[in-house]
């Protein structure tokens, strides 16, 4: 089961954290990932500790929000491997501010990235998995879609609208035989998120308002990522799947 061998599968903000974890999930599982990123360096370095483990990758260097070298980078992966199966939305970034020093120029950059980026990369990715009839497109929300914070509008409303979107696309591409999901991480463990970590007080915060009583790690992301790519979840669709060790649902 979850066998992934022979998949390829494109894997957006891949070069650290979570997006790393989630592809080298993937490949663990079969598919030859695809790992993109902005830094060169970055993602040759992480392509090196997959081939280090015998997993397949390749390097795909671009900025997500570039539309035409986004739209040129798919349509160069269908070329060279003559499919994609697997298209993992998940280059993201934010901004915090008060709202009353929030410029919108700020908030059109986040939304740029986090969702405008989001549906032309799967767009494009739809154009070579509708004539292959198979597909599975897996974008990366938020427990935010859920829950509101403070200083982070434009992150909030990019991740709602991507939720919203997959159940949109997953109506229109379902059937084509392609599936449309998303997971909405809590707190996980990352160098990203090393700082919070490091305040006791939000550490302690972040345990005792989650249920499972930890931060989660990206092999707690990997996992979810790995099924709905997998043949196993052929029949969900249109999720969006919460991945937070519950804290979106405590009180």
């Amino acid at each position: 089961m979850f066998d992934l061998s022979g998949k390829v599968a494109l894997v957006t903000g891949a070069s650290r954290g979570l997006g790393f974890g989630m592809a080298r999930g993937l490949a663990k599982a079969g598919a030859t990932v695809i790992l993109n990123g902005r830094d060169a360096a970055t993602l040759a370095a992480k392509q090196q500790a997959l081939q280090a483990e015998g997993l397949k990758s390749e390097v795909a260097c671009f900025d997500v929000s570039d539309e035409a070298t986004a739209i040129a980078a798919v349509a160069d992966i269908g070329k060279r491997h003559g499919r994609l199966d697997i298209l993992v939305n998940n280059a993201g970034i934010t901004h915090r501010a008060d709202l009353r020093d929030f410029s919108t120029a700020e908030f059109q950059r986040v939304l740029n990235t986090n969702i405008t980026a989001v549906f032309s990369l799967t767009r494009e990715a739809a154009k070579i998995m509708i004539p292959q009839k198979y597909g599975r497109i897996i974008s990366t929300a938020s427990m935010t879609v859920f829950m509101g914070r403070p200083s982070i509008p434009a992150y909030i409303a990019a991740k709602g609208a991507v939720a919203s979107m997959t159940r949109a696309l997953a109506v229109e591409l379902g059937p084509q035989g392609i599936t449309v999901n998303a997971i909405a991480p809590g707190y996980m463990s990352t160098d990203m998120t090393a700082p919070l970590q490091s305040k006791p007080e939000f550490d302690a915060w972040i345990k005792n308002r989650t249920p499972t009583g930890r931060w989660g790690t990206p092999e707690d992301l990997a996992a979810p990522v790995v099924f709905l790519a997998s043949d196993e979840a052929a029949y969900v669709n249109g999720v969006v799947l919460p991945v937070d060790g519950g804290m979106s649902i405590a009180i």
